[in-house]
């Protein structure tokens, strides 16, 4: 296993551990010569495993610090004791320091404890001493860090999928709904514009009565694709749902995102979508934006509801334009085709 160790101690203890468990060689070894270096070298490399002298001073405030942080916890930590063995008459017996210090390390959050004696005295008696104490606890340890990678790994694919839109390949409602909140925080702490573009594909509904429903789908890639090859870096686009899409402008005031909409607009309808070999579709959308003013709330529920309300009134005015401004009720309104003053009754 591919693995990194910390080793916290002096030399002398470095080296009655080489000793006892020479596999450690195999692993990416660094050392710190007291808990008070180690500190910055856990907090860059964050190692898989700690093994630390437990006479050293702070040894086990150092443990107890990587368990109570979240993105440390899981770092597997060896507490090795390496005081003098007892009296030879006294084996038999537990010294009662021995028993406070194993106890005192694993309530401030120690994985395992060794005595450096017991482990001398295992690798002596040991038909094979390739195999100390210390390397059985090393080795569990890196067991469990494997396993705990495992799940890490398991939880992000996971999460990427619960985030993604399987058709569209674009990030969907919820991933929508949990980084708007952040943008806007972000947003506000700088100082910066954020505004919102929300569109819709017009008379989607007769593309899947005409078509079928896999022609419907199909269009919907190409224009997620489209929008997605077209934005800034910056901007993140999402499938809000059936044939609606909202990106989120950044670093982005209230004319600039009329401006990008009616871009994307032009975009959208300038160029037929290639279906297959014998259909070609026409396509255009209906699009509204909205910029964040000082009375928004931070999750963005009315910065998205003016967006959504001037898309309303960009359909109902003839579709293929957009609508804008700060006040749904008084927006500026542009068009790209020919004005349509009855309502719309579908997309």
């Amino acid at each position: 296993m591919d693995a990194s160790i910390l080793i916290v101690g002096d030399h002398e203890f470095l080296a009655s551990l080489s000793a006892l468990t020479p596999d450690l060689a195999a692993f990416t070894l660094e050392v710190a010569p007291n808990p008070h270096e180690a500190t910055p070298l856990i907090q860059a490399q964050q190692p898989d495993l700690l093994i630390i002298q437990a006479t050293q001073p702070g040894s086990l405030d150092l443990c107890q610090r990587v368990k109570t942080q979240s993105h440390l916890a899981w770092i597997y930590c060896v507490v090795v004791d390496d005081r003098q063995s007892p009296a030879p008459n006294e084996l038999g017996d537990r010294p009662q320091d021995d028993a406070h210090l194993e106890t005192s390390a694993l309530m401030m959050g120690a994985d395992a404890y060794v005595e450096l004696w017991r482990a001398e005295l295992q690798n002596k008696s040991s038909e094979k001493s390739d195999q100390s104490l210390i390397g059985a606890h090393v080795q569990a340890g890196l067991r469990r860090v494997q396993n705990h990678r495992e799940l890490i790994r398991t939880n992000d694919i996971l999460s990427a999928i619960a985030l993604s839109d399987p058709l569209t390949e674009l990030n969907n409602r919820r991933a929508f709904e949990w980084e708007l909140p952040r943008q806007i925080h972000n947003a506000r702490l700088r100082g910066m514009p954020i505004s919102l573009l929300m569109l819709d594909v017009d008379f989607f509904k007769s593309i899947n009565d005409t078509y079928g429903h896999l022609v419907g789908d199909r269009a919907l890639q190409l224009i997620a694709s489209r929008l997605r090859h077209n934005l800034r870096f910056y901007d993140t686009p999402f499938r809000y749902g059936g044939e609606e899409f909202v990106i989120i402008l950044s670093d982005t005031g209230n004319q600039e995102a009329e401006a990008i909409a009616n871009r994307i607009c032009r975009l959208i309808s300038d160029q037929p979508f290639v279906i297959d070999d014998s259909l070609d579709l026409n396509i255009t959308i209906s699009a509204g934006t909205s910029s964040l003013v000082v009375q928004d709330d931070a999750r963005g529920i009315s910065l998205l509801r003016r967006a959504d309300q001037n898309l309303l009134r960009a359909k109902a005015l003839g579709r293929n334009r957009v609508v804008g401004g700060q006040q749904s009720d008084a927006p500026g309104e542009s068009g790209l085709g020919n004005p349509d003053p009855s309502p719309a009754h579908e997309s």
